[in-house]
């Protein structure tokens, strides 16, 4: 059974910085897609980034480019986000997701399992 716990969201100012963790357990953590997404009051999820996880090949969105960074630690079978340069329109709450391995594309749909989340709040 699948298991995401998300941690380390929080309240920031505009410009600041986060880590974001996901512990995983319950499967080969470096034989799934895993992905970041996020959802904001009123609006659709959003996919933020993803990693294949057996090369760490990874994808993001157009949005936090250059500005977010996925990561992996196999030994500790948890993901990463580190969150940089925070602007207000980054305040959602946060999940974390694993699916099947496959292009690892930012779709919900292409993923099974997910965390309950963390929220991060980006103040002016």
């Amino acid at each position: 059974q699948v298991q995401l716990v998300e941690s380390g969201g929080g309240s920031v100012q505009a410009g600041g910085s986060l880590r974001l963790s996901c512990a995983a357990s319950g499967y080969t953590f470096s034989s799934y897609c895993m992905g970041w997404f996020r959802q904001a009051p009123g609006k659709e999820r959003e996919g933020v980034a993803s990693i294949y996880t057996p090369n760490g090949y990874t994808r993001y969105a157009d949005s936090v480019k250059g500005r977010f960074t996925i990561s992996q630690d196999n030994a500790k079978n948890t993901l990463y986000l580190q969150v940089n340069s925070l602007k207000r329109e980054d305040t959602a709450m946060y999940y974390c997701a694993a699916g099947p391995l496959g292009y690892c594309y930012l779709e919900g749909y292409l993923y099974n399992s997910w965390g309950q989340g963390t929220q991060v709040t980006v103040s002016s």
